[in-house]
């Protein structure tokens, strides 16, 4: 069996979030973007079915900029 485990790039939790001045949307500039926690634990969970021999194989996915490319190597 093949594990398939979906990678959202998010804001990274400790870091504060600023909004623009025209109030239209979040500012993105110099903020440190980090894995969901809960697509953490998601891979986690995966590696150990893996490990018990339950799956043989484990592919991380996301969609996004090349800057998600980051997320995917720590998954």
């Amino acid at each position: 069996m093949k594990i398939l485990v979906a990678v959202k790039r998010v804001i990274d939790y400790n870091v504060k979030i600023r909004v623009k001045a025209d109030h239209s949307d979040v500012d993105l500039t110099n903020v440190k973007m980090a894995m969901n926690p809960f697509c953490e634990i998601a891979v986690e969970e995966a590696v150990r079915l893996k490990e018990k021999g339950v799956a043989t194989e484990v592919v991380a996915v996301t969609i996004g900029p090349k800057a998600a490319q980051e997320q995917l190597r720590t998954a």
